[in-house]
This record gives C-alpha cells, structure tokens and sequence, in this order.
C-alpha cells in the first residue's frame, strides 16, 4: 500500500489574521511612572474607599463621570471641573471619577479608547494603552482618584497602579476568570449584580475575590506566569439593576444588607444610579441618587456610595471615525447627565450628609 500523505494543513491560527507582539508593562511603567502629586493620589484614593467601605469614615462615596473615555481633552476638562469639587465638599462627600477605558459590548461596536483609540478600528492597543496611562497620570495628578473598569485580564498589569477603586462589569461578575483577577488587584473592587438582576451573583463573586487563586497571567516583562493571590478583603457589592427593573429601592437594600450580614461580610455596598437602575434614561439617575441619600438619612449607611455616568454635555452620540464630527463633551456610549446637573447633585449630596445626625467625620491621612 502506497504510504499516505501528510497534510499540510495548519491545526492552529487557523482564523488568526495576525499576532504582534506588545511592549512589555514595566516599559510603559518606566516611560509613565506613576509618582509625585498623582502617587500621593492613587494611595489616598484607595485608603479612602477602604475605611469608607470598612465604616471607619462615613462620608458617601461618589463615583461620576463619563460612561466611557474617547476624548483625553474632554475627559481633563472634566477632571478640571469634579477636582475643584472634590475639594469643596471633601468634608462630607468623598469624589472619585469614574475614568472607563474598555466597553463590553452586547454585540459588537467600539469596545473603548485602550482597544481602539482613534476610533476607526485600527485597533492600536499599544497607542492606546500609553493614552489611558498618561490620562490617568493627568487626572490624578489633579488630586481626583480615578476609577475603572477592568475587562481584559491583561490590561491591569498596563495601568492599575494609577487606579484607586475598580469595578467588575455585570457581564463579566459570573466569570471566573475576573473573579480570580479581582483577588490581586490591590484597590476596592466592586462587584456589579449581573443583568437579571441577580444579587446572589454579585455576592459569590466577591466571597470568591476575597480568597487565594492562581491562574495564568502575565508578568512585568509581559512573560505567561502562574499568578497567585492573596484574595480582596475590599471586594463589595454594587447595586445595578436588572431586566426586570431597578434595584435601588429600601427593600432592595434592606434584602442586600440582609444577604452580607448572613454571609459574615460588613453590610457596606453601594448603587448604580445608571443602566437599569435608571432604565437608561440619563435624567432618571437624579431619582435614584435622591432616594439613596434619602435612604442614608434615614439611617441606611450601608449604602456606603453611588454612581452617576455624567459628562459635560448630556446626551450620547453615534462613533465617528471622523473625530470631527463628535460634539465635544457628549458621550459615544451611554447617555449621560451633564455638568450642570452632575454638579447640583453632589451639592445636594453634600448638603443631605451634612443633615445626619451624629455626623462624625475622620479624614484619612
């Protein structure tokens, strides 16, 4: 019998179009270090969020600021306006901005400034990684902690030193692979409740982040490593909303503070005013940011902070691959407040945590 022919077919990559190798993350660190006035930043920030979280400072906690970054001079013009603020009500209301890079899409669409950051599917992840670095330098550099959202598992290595709280998505908090990324990070994590609303999922994940996992990584060198943790005493949970509604509500709290103290955890967690809490209506985040401080009022400080997606202008507007054509100020994912109201907000918080009785606040040093 003729001896058979060996196929040439490739058994891998076989719908691989291409692989380029990636500047390692200790380069990025080197060319950005993280230091001075921004180092100062990150440590408080993250301090801060810890004894808000732990009931050592009761000052709410606000996380504001864009559903998504696509303009650095937009998003500094921001920075500029919330780290005046964060100064003037410092006294009662803790402000982080929430600074997001990457998008998780339903389908598909533009997935964030560090995937493609000239917005025209070129889809430079070197450029855009050093861009969402050096914002996070500016923003920080400003006195205002910045907080994102984590996606890719490799992209924390590039830049979460510049990071003083994180957030993992209601798509990705039953994945086990951000539960175990979420055990080394070295900032608060929140857990959002997944998109049917399920709590009991936010709260396995964040029981699972505060345990030891090792899994494959990569080091500073950019080089596979096995990762091993030590788990996140800081992970909590964060109150979104789900497709059958909000989740804001006293007894929806109530039934979430229930769930962390049989659970053996500090009853500290914090809302959404957006996405399904708001049914993606921007206005509607005012509602719900008014019930909660209404709710801490009355003696809930579980609810230990909240979340607004606001810009500078209101609305949201299709990508553009000509940049020209994006209004400036003006989302390209979510729509959102805008400053005016964003600003009225905070000061509303402010002047509402001033009126609960018994207001002792520590600042952390």
């Amino acid at each position: 019998m003729p001896a058979k022919k060996k196929s040439s077919r490739p058994l891998e990559n076989t719908r691989v179009r291409r692989l380029q190798r990636l500047i390692a993350p200790k380069a990025v660190k080197k060319e950005l270090p993280v230091r001075g006035a921004s180092l100062e930043t990150v440590t408080k920030g993250r301090a801060e969020a810890q004894a808000i979280l732990h009931g050592r400072d009761t000052r709410l906690l606000a996380i504001v600021g864009p559903c998504s970054i696509h303009d650095p001079e937009g998003a500094l013009d921001y920075a500029r306006r919330l780290a005046a603020l964060r100064r003037e009500l410092a006294d009662s209301v803790c402000i982080f901005m929430r600074v997001y890079f990457e998008k998780p899409r339903t389908t598909v669409g533009w997935k964030g400034l560090v995937n493609d950051p000239r917005m025209d599917d070129s889809c430079d992840l070197a450029a855009g990684l050093r861009l969402a670095r050096k914002l996070l330098l500016e923003i920080t550099s400003l006195g205002l902690p910045a907080a994102t959202e984590f996606l890719d598992p490799i992209v924390p290595q590039y830049f979460a030193d510049a990071v003083s709280w994180a957030a993992i998505g209601a798509r990705t908090t039953e994945s086990q692979t951000h539960r175990e990324m979420a055990s080394g990070l070295s900032m608060p994590v929140g857990f959002k409740n997944s998109t049917d609303g399920s709590v009991q999922t936010a709260l396995d994940a964040l029981l699972a982040a505060r345990s030891s996992h090792s899994f494959l990584g990569i080091d500073q060198d950019g080089c596979t490593s096995v990762v091993t943790t030590a788990g996140n005493p800081d992970s909590h949970i964060v109150l979104r909303g789900g497709r059958e509604g909000g989740n804001y509500k006293s007894r929806h709290t109530a039934d979430t503070e229930r769930r962390l103290r049989e659970a053996g955890l500090q009853p500290g967690f914090m809302v959404d005013c957006s996405h399904a809490n708001s049914a993606k209506n921007p206005r509607r985040q005012a509602i719900v940011w008014r019930n909660v401080l209404a709710q801490r009022r009355r003696g809930r400080t579980s609810i230990i902070g909240a979340m607004l997606e606001s810009n500078l202008e209101e609305g949201s507007q299709p990508v553009s691959k000509n940049r020209k054509n994006l209004r400036y100020g003006v989302s390209v994912t979510d729509a959102c407040i805008d400053w005016k109201s964003t600003e009225k907000l905070l000061r509303a918080a402010a002047a509402s945590e001033g009126k609960i009785r018994g207001n002792l606040r520590v600042t952390v040093k």
